[in-house]
């Protein structure tokens, strides 16, 4: 018997030897280097150097995350960190490998860079710095120009994450979620290219496209490295760029004790994640030629968050000249009033809940400095602007961050997107687009999916029934059409159709409008996936990038893609893309670089005329020009003829939603509603 206990004993050993490790390889041009220094920081620290192979290994590796660094190498200027995540005690993880490709090495205004060569052939270069580190005073100033360096800086892997809360998407142990993540120091940048020698690189008139991608998130969460260019850069022959911008009240802050001697109007915008991306097309504009990009024909194209930032890209002066084209995927217009971003909340002009001021509040109760809100703010008034900045700039950026509650993804409720005259100008926005003098007037791509709302509702226990983590079905499939056809309807209106419509009245051709409305999923574990998530939010991005390994997270990309749904989604990847790359090049979708897709035709003003082009597989009507917009306006007709609603209480609650805080807002007609009108109870805050 002892003999019987020993075995497993001794293969659990054995086990443990050989797989709870970390191992990699450093190459030069796929050939080992020797001696190379790597470092490993987790729960402890090893070092060690590479074989004769460039090989590397850490045995015995804890569970938990750990980074393992490349230290820098002569003539090499930076550290190379990658971050990695081992799951228990004894499986190990291998292929963490630095791979250095000589045919990238590039000049730019601050230095040498050398990247690397993606399995596809493209050329990255991961993690170049376009602005000094917005840290210590930095904080809540404008972008500075980044500092230059010495030998070659090593792009072989992304830049920190921007500070933000852990969630799904965050490639964290779950045990973080809901946790702050991430670094201030994080304005870096990425860049994808067709592999040229260095001697090779395109000039003057052969250099390509340059297609910037600004990623979404809310403006709290989210990363340039979310989605890769390596197969939208080989595929067009483009050079895609994704960066890094501030998020939350790092990108989004405005606090007048922070306004002081030599603030420029930048610096008091409280905009400083939308100039950390102007800066990122000030770099580009700066170097891209370096990569064989043209910096007069920049496209910038992003989702959700990132498409409301193009869309104030367009309104800023200080983005003039950085762009000729833009793509606004499930965007729209959303800015609030300075006030709004640093009143408390019971002035004559109102604050948000987390305004500024309402932050400083928050900070000064957990620090225990004060016991309520009404002592903080009494606190708060007697104290001078210096004071009230030193406090501030104190705090650590995890400090500030836990003032606030992560939502949906990780993303908080606070306001962004100031209109501070400076930066972004103080008047209705959709009126200003109307004048082409009036703001960055170029060619532009809109639209929205289908159903957009349904990212959001998937995953809510108010509208399904959740299993192991998993939505197992609609509480209420009535209620969840119900919703989701409205909310994302508005989405359309606002996002899409009423912008596109603006801009057409005083640049007829200039715009073109699409809706995405692929639904194809499969049914899985018998959850009706097509039903519960159909077009929804942020689905159409891997059309765009050709590229259906990276969407959402591992597990809910196996319920939205499998090999049944492969070949149609494809070709309508391939038809998106073809459309966006044209773009890119010609500044009109027109038939696709292929020119044998659809005509894409520019939104007609007139109005019996073709609007916008729907994006679908054959199976669903395929691609094909469509004339049916919505206005706010009709959707509220719509809404007040619907018959379908299961209760009262859900009428009430979706006229709520489409129209508080907006023109169209009737008390009148909502305390008569329906059947039996509505009462004040029933509002939603």
């Amino acid at each position: 018997m002892k003999g019987k206990r020993i075995l497993p004993l001794i293969f659990t050993g054995l086990l443990l030897c050989s797989c709870s490790g970390i191992s990699g390889r450093v190459t030069k041009d796929g050939v080992g280097i020797i001696g190379a220094p790597v470092e490993l920081k987790g729960k402890n620290v090893m070092r060690t150097e590479t074989d004769k192979d460039g090989r590397f290994e850490f045995k015995h590796v804890k569970a938990g995350t750990c980074t393992v660094t490349l230290m820098p190498l002569p003539d090499r200027t930076r550290p190379v960190q990658k971050t990695v995540f081992k799951e228990n005690n004894f499986t190990g993880v291998t292929g963490v490998d630095f791979s250095i490709a000589s045919a990238t090495n590039r000049q730019t205004t601050t230095g040498k860079v050398m990247g690397t060569s993606e399995q596809n052939g493209c050329h990255a270069w991961l993690g170049i710095p376009y602005a000094k580190a917005p840290t210590g005073d930095l904080r809540w100033k404008a972008p500075k120009p980044g500092e230059s360096w010495d030998g070659t800086w090593l792009a072989l892997e992304v830049g920190p994450v921007c500070t933000q809360f852990a969630d799904i998407m965050s490639n964290v142990p779950k045990e973080r979620f809901g946790q702050p993540i991430g670094s201030e120091d994080c304005l870096y940048l990425n860049i994808w290219a067709p592999a040229f020698a260095e001697g090779n690189i395109p000039t003057g008139d052969d250099r390509l496209p340059v297609m910037l991608w600004i990623h979404g998130g809310g403006n709290t969460i989210g990363k340039g490295s979310g989605f890769n260019g390596k197969e939208l850069a080989k595929k067009y022959n483009v050079i895609v760029v994704t960066c890094n911008y501030r998020l939350g009240p790092f990108g989004w802050f405005s606090h007048p004790a922070l306004h002081g001697e030599g603030a420029t109007a930048e610096d008091k915008s409280g905009n400083y994640g939308t100039l950390d991306i102007i800066r990122t097309m000030a770099w580009v504009r700066g170097n891209i030629s370096g990569f064989g990009g043209d910096p007069d024909n920049v496209t910038i194209f992003g989702e959700s968050a990132g498409a409301f930032d193009i869309l104030t890209l367009l309104l800023s002066p200080q983005a003039k000249g950085l762009f000729q084209k833009a793509i606004v995927e499930s965007g729209g217009l959303k800015a609030c009033t300075m006030a709004k971003a640093e009143n408390y909340i019971d002035d004559t002009e109102p604050g948000d809940a987390f305004s500024s001021r309402e932050v400083v509040n928050k900070l000064l109760i957990v620090d225990g400095k004060a016991p309520d809100r009404g002592a903080a703010k009494s606190m708060q008034d007697t104290m001078g602007s210096k004071e009230i900045a030193a406090y501030l700039l104190s705090k650590n950026n995890y400090d500030i961050m836990r003032v606030y509650k992560p939502g949906y993804g990780g993303m908080i409720s606070m306001p962004y997107i100031f209109k501070d005259g400076a930066v972004l100008p103080k008047g209705n926005h959709l009126e200003i687009l109307k004048d082409p003098a009036s703001y960055n007037a170029v060619p532009i791509i809109i639209g929205t999916n289908r159903d957009e709302q349904k990212l959001f509702m998937i995953m809510d226990p108010e509208y399904v029934d959740m299993s192991f983590g998993l939505p197992v079905r609609a509480k209420d499939r009535k209620l969840y059409e119900l919703t989701a056809g409205y909310m994302s309807d508005r989405w359309k209106a606002t996002g899409a159709d009423e912008i596109a419509s603006a801009i057409s009245e005083s640049r007829p051709g200039s715009v073109w409008a699409y809706r995405f409305d692929w639904d194809e999923e499969p049914k899985t574990l018998g959850i009706d996936v097509p039903f519960m998530m159909g077009a929804a939010h942020s689905l159409e991005i891997p059309f765009v990038f050709c590229d259906f390994s990276q969407p959402f997270s591992r597990s809910l990309t196996k319920l939205i893609f499998n090999d049944n749904n492969a070949p149609a989604r494809i070709a309508l990847s391939d038809s998106m893309s073809s459309y966006w790359a044209q773009f890119a090049y010609k500044g009109a979708p027109g038939k696709g670089i292929s020119g044998l897709d659809p005509e894409w035709s520019a939104w007609d003003k007139m109005p019996e005329g073709d609007k916008f082009i729907i994006f679908d597989s054959l199976e669903g009507g395929g691609i094909r020009m469509s004339k049916d917009i919505i206005t706010m306006q009709s959707l509220k007709a719509r809404l007040l003829s619907e018959t379908e609603f299961p209760s009262q209480k859900d009428y009430c609650a979706l006229y709520t939603k489409l129209f508080a805080g907006t023109d169209l807002w009737s008390e009148e007609e909502y305390l008569h509603l329906g059947k039996c009108g509505c009462t004040s109870s029933q509002k939603i805050k």
